[in-house]
């Protein structure tokens, strides 16, 4: 194993980390910025306003992106474990 072959696992693991969580936390800034524009229009500075629909919808895409998510992580670690032997043998 070389350090291109680290480097590139690395950073494959860090993109696949990047889309896994991607539809849960953009959904979460989607309604924190919402929530906070209609704060500042109507003035309502309510702690709980913003966790409790950031919660729910963080959750509720959880649930709807689960299979794809689990998805991604599992062809990189399929692929990962299909070259196994030849990261780790010795070239």
């Amino acid at each position: 194993m070389t350090l291109d072959d680290i480097v590139d696992i690395g950073q494959r693991a860090m993109w696949v980390t990047l889309l896994a969580s991607a539809p849960m936390l953009l959904s979460g800034m989607v309604v924190g910025l919402t929530i906070s524009i209609f704060q500042s229009v109507t003035q309502i500075q309510e702690i709980t306003l913003t966790f409790v629909p950031k919660i729910v919808v963080v959750m509720v895409m959880f649930v709807l992106f689960l299979p794809w998510m689990s998805d991604t992580v599992l062809f990189f670690v399929r692929d990962l474990y299909g070259n196994i032997d030849t990261l780790v043998l010795p070239r």
